[in-house]
């Protein structure tokens, strides 16, 4: 029982306390900035990184988790980055055939070289968190959850989907197909840093796409 309430207690203070305050139906304005990406990086997302971590090292050692970067990160990435855009343009596709934004919220992005560092910062740092969390902690501990693996990916969609909600129903769709193939490849292949790589050029992969149809 303890490990469901550290999860949940992980879960509603890492992710989900974040999204409540801007659920579907509402467009957010994000105006980029150096200072907030900043803050965002060194005052949540890397001690978020870290807590993870150390609650994870705290079950086994570091050797035991097998996080070494090698063959199967690149394969895990290179399979994991097309789907992720595909999926990404489908979605876009079809909210627009319905007259609706695939994500209700306004992204601004970067307008000089410095900020795009900071982005590109930014986005790795975050992917690494919630790979941390949604695919490693969720399915690398799934024994000690008592979760056999088709229940572990439900649970770890399912929450990385709720944290999403701010993006409105299209983007909750997304999360769950995006959510699905992240989980089904780390259950393939064990990579963090392939999947997180992957995730992280995803989402650097928007902010571009945004720019250019500005």
């Amino acid at each position: 029982m303890g490990i469901y309430i550290e999860a949940l207690i992980l879960y509603i203070v890492l992710f989900f306390s974040g999204s409540t305050g801007s659920i579907a139906g509402t467009e957010v304005s994000q105006s980029f900035s150096i200072a907030r990406e900043l803050v965002r990086i060194f005052m949540y997302t890397l001690p978020s990184i870290a807590l993870i971590w150390y609650i994870l090292l705290r079950a086994r050692k570091l050797r035991e988790w097998n996080i070494r970067p090698g063959k199967k990160d690149l394969i895990s990435c290179l399979i994991t980055l097309p789907c992720l855009i595909i999926t990404g343009l489908v979605i876009a596709f079809a909210a627009s055939k319905v007259g609706e934004p695939a994500i209700q919220i306004s992204l601004h992005s970067p307008s000089t070289a410095l900020e795009w560092v900071i982005l590109c910062i930014s986005c790795i740092c975050a992917a690494y968190l919630e790979e941390s969390f949604f695919r490693f902690y969720l399915l690398g501990r799934r024994e000690e959850l008592k979760l056999n693996y088709v229940q572990a990916l439900v649970l770890s969609v399912a929450l990385f989907s709720v944290c999403h909600l701010y993006e409105g129903p299209w983007g909750v769709l997304n999360a769950v197909i995006s959510g699905t193939i992240l989980a089904f490849i780390f259950i393939r292949y064990k990579s963090l840093h392939g999947i997180a790589i992957a995730h992280s050029l995803y989402n650097i992969a928007v902010y571009v796409i945004n720019t250019i149809q500005l």
